[in-house]
Parts: structure tokens; C-alpha cells; sequence
């Protein structure tokens, strides 16, 4: 299978490194063979050998804050579009990180990955989060595959089993606790940190960014509440459609109170199907109650509740976060669009 690999940062790299010390493992477990001949990102553009970039120069150049452009025996193009339209591979994979305004120029590049009927693997949130429905429906249109699992709980398979395990099945509520880093700085809390204190250690944990706004704040917890109301019931939200109100402001006496009482506070994600087709949706904190699927999911774990007709409740419960398991949740993708491709 030969792949073009769009995003080069620590999925990316991920990625390849599994790809390389994994191809014997890889090929007798699964039959899988992958050959990296494209790689790209926004900074220096797209290069491509179509008998296969050598892996350990490029993530040497990597390490190293190289340009792309220095790669051996590799033609270069100034931007990842152009080198995708006058170069052929059999998947695309999406692991840059396009910001939440528009989600370009990852939409794009998925865009221009399905139009040609090439399946598309995607770990960059925003693009699905504002084109989700369009690509799923020119997927859909072209035949081809469009697959996600990294973009909603990492590694932990929730968008596969939904989306296939329950074909047919027509969902109607979801409640999920979909971010990691929120999860753990507010189970952090309950226990007695204070606040800084339990960022500095998402931080350390490689759960928080520098910046961990986006994840305090919901924004993140959006994007994903975006990706599943448009991949998983077929509706495409806005920004402005999903309630948000983040975690930064609890006091944290209430948290502890609330976990003393088997009722810990959650980051939670809520979508509902109205009668006239549209869907509610809201990120915000609340108590979970003690019995519910939701309350096990304490430090960096999470979960999402499915109720579908005529299944009923559906929970899928695991870890949530890091490069590790994001690149799981890629090559997991990718092993299953190679049983699809000739």
C-alpha cells in the first residue's frame, strides 16, 4: 500500500516509526505492507519517491528541524496540493492539525484524496469537525473510504463500532466524556491538587499542551461533538450550534464534594436527536451519577454513551489521548482500508 503521509508532527512520526520497526510484525499479522512514497506539511511543502521515501533519513531530517526539501533522492513541491495532484498513492493519511477557524488546509487535502476515489485516514480534527457530512458523502459518492477513529477517544475504537457495528441502527442520543486532558485535571482536583498543579501534571503526563486552552475551555470537546453528529447521525453542526462552557472557572471544594458523594464532575458532551431531524447539542460539566458508565471514567480515561433504535444503550469505555494512541487509532485505520484495496 503506498501512503501519503500529510502532518509530520508527533502522530506523524509515530506513525512512521511504527511503520519501520513494525513491517515484519505488521506483514505476518495482517498481511499488511505499507510503503510511505509521499510526505508533507505546511511549512516546506510535499516530497515523493514512488519506490518509497527512506524512513530513517526523513525522521532523522525531522529531528533535526530540516527542511523537506533536503530529503535524498525525493522530488519536492512547494505545497502539499500541488504535490497531491501530480503524484498517485493508494491512501491518503491527514495527521497535521488544522486550526478550528475552517479546518484547511486538512479539508482539503481529504477533499482532493476522495475526488480521485483514494481512501482517506484522518486524525486532524477540524476538518471533519466543518466538512464531516460533505466528505463522508463523497466518500460515499466515490466509493471509497473515509475513516477517522483517531479524531474522537485516540486509539480506543468508538467511530468503527458505531459506524459499523451498528449499521442499521438509528442513533439517538449520545453522552460522552471525550477529553482526556480535562478528565484527568478535574480528577486531579477532586483528589486535592490544586489547580496549576494538576495542569503541570497533564503537562508532564504529555496529555496538556503548553497551551491547554482548547481543552479547558471545550473547544476540543466541540470539535469531537462535531465529528460524531456528522459521521455517526448525519448532521452537520456549527460552532455556534454546540453550548460551551469549559472547566477553568469550577470551584474546586464543589468538585471534591461531588466525588466525596459518588457523583464526580465531568467534562461532558451531550447530542440529542430533536422530532424535526435537527440535533441539541452542548459541552459542560456535571455531576455523573454513581452507576453510570460515565462515572469509571476517572483520570485520562473516557467513554461515550450511544442510545440507538433498536439497540438501546451502547458504551464504549477506554483511553483517550497521546500520540501513541492516536497513531493506533491511524494504524488501526489503515490496515482496514488495505483489506478493501486490490
Amino acid at each position: 500500500m503506498r501512503i501519503w503521509l500529510i502532518g509530520l508532527g508527533t502522530v506523524g512520526r509515530w506513525l512512521l516509526r511504527a511503520l519501520d520497526s513494525g513491517a515484519e510484525d505488521l506483514r505476518e499479522r495482517y498481511g499488511f505492507e505499507a510503503v510511505v512514497v509521499g510526505a508533507g506539511r505546511g511549512r516546506d511543502g510535499f516530497i515523493h519517491d514512488p519506490d518509497g521515501l527512506a524512513i530513517a533519513p526523513l525522521l532523522a531530517l525531522l529531528e533535526r528541524s530540516g527542511s523537506l526539501e533536503d530529503h535524498p533522492g525525493a522530488a519536492h513541491w512547494g505545497t502539499v496540493a500541488d504535490g497531491l495532484r501530480e503524484t498517485e498513492a493508494d491512501v491518503l493519511v491527514e495527521v497535521g492539525s488544522s486550526p478550528a477557524s475552517d479546518g484547511e488546509p486538512g479539508a482539503t487535502h481529504v477533499r482532493a484524496a476522495l475526488e480521485r476515489g483514494i481512501p482517506a485516514v484522518c486524525s486532524n480534527k477540524w476538518p471533519l469537525a466543518h466538512r464531516g457530512v460533505e466528505l463522508a458523502r463523497l466518500a460515499r459518492e466515490r466509493r471509497t473510504a473515509l475513516r477517522a477513529e483517531a479524531t474522537v477517544m485516540s486509539g480506543t475504537p468508538v467511530l468503527s463500532a458505531l459506524r459499523e457495528g451498528l449499521a442499521g441502527a438509528r442513533p439517538a442520543a449520545a453522552r460522552g466524556v471525550l477529553n482526556a486532558t480535562a478528565n484527568f485535571i478535574l480528577s486531579a482536583i477532586a483528589a486535592g491538587a490544586p489547580y496549576e498543579e494538576a495542569v503541570e501534571s497533564a503537562r508532564a503526563q504529555g496529555l496538556a499542551e503548553r497551551d491547554p486552552s482548547a481543552d479547558l475551555d471545550g473547544h476540543d470537546s466541540v470539535a469531537k461533538v462535531m465529528i460524531l453528529a456528522a459521521l455517526v447521525f448525519g448532521v452537520q453542526l456549527r460552532v455556534q450550534e454546540v453550548a460551551r462552557e469549559g472547566i477553568a472557572g469550577l470551584d474546586p471544594s464543589t468538585l471534591r464534594a461531588a466525588a466525596a458523594a459518588g457523583e464526580p464532575v465531568r467534562l461532558v458532551e451531550t447530542i440529542e436527536a430533536g422530532q424535526a431531524g435537527g440535533l441539541r447539542a452542548a459541552v459542560g460539566p456535571g455531576p455523573v451519577p454513581a452507576g453510570d458508565p460515565l462515572a469509571a471514567t476517572g483520570g485520562a480515561t473516557c467513554g461515550l454513551v450511544v442510545r440507538a433504535d433498536p439497540v438501546g444503550e451502547v458504551a464504549v469505555i477506554g483511553p483517550g489521548a497521546g500520540p501513541e494512541l492516536a497513531g493506533q487509532g491511524v494504524l488501526s485505520d489503515l490496515i482496514a482500508v488495505a483489506r478493501t484495496v486490490p
